[in-house]
């Protein structure tokens, strides 16, 4: 036999007989899922810039109660499982399994706090936040909640900056 008759005939006896064992994902619990939907979100727009990551250290250690060596180990976990993985759907899941449905919109406003964080917002960060939200089982109406509850805190902290002064 060819080579090639023998790949055709292995192709062939591979749809025939058993299923070969899955390769397993690795387990994500809701707040790597977390941390990693927060790098989603300041890789949206492809600018993944130091305002965004110190937004997204201070959310991880405000959320999880956790110290800098600690926060920034969770966030290259989150790193490389964002990179990973292909689509929200699996992050929104595991973050639906793990956070109560009243609780939800409290993380929408730890994302927004993500993408604000530069200072602009970009039509792909709002796309992100409508799939987010929808993914979530919340609608757009609390995301734009969260947001302006992000951007008024954010407004306050600058009028009481004395740079501002």
């Amino acid at each position: 036999m060819n080579g090639m008759t023998e790949k055709a005939l292995n192709w062939i006896k591979g749809l025939f007989g058993p299923a070969s064992p899955q390769v397993a994902r690795p387990e994500m619990t809701g707040e790597i899922a977390l941390a990693a939907l927060l790098v989603r979100a300041a890789r949206a727009n492809d600018d993944y810039n130091p305002l965004q990551i110190a937004a997204i250290d201070s959310v991880i250690s405000r959320r999880f109660g956790l110290g800098p060596w600690d926060v920034s180990a969770m966030r290259s976990k989150a790193e490389a499982l964002e990179a990973a993985i292909g689509d929200s759907v699996h992050l929104t899941r595991a973050i639906k399994d793990a956070i109560a449905y009243e609780d939800r919109p409290e993380y929408l406003c730890d994302l927004w706090q993500v993408i604000l964080a530069d200072g602009k917002r970009h039509e792909q960060e709002d796309g992100l936040m409508r799939l987010v939200s929808n993914l979530l089982g919340l609608r757009d109406r609390d995301s734009a909640h969260a947001r302006q509850r992000v951007q008024a805190l954010m407004d306050q902290l600058q009028d009481q900056s004395p740079l501002a002064r």
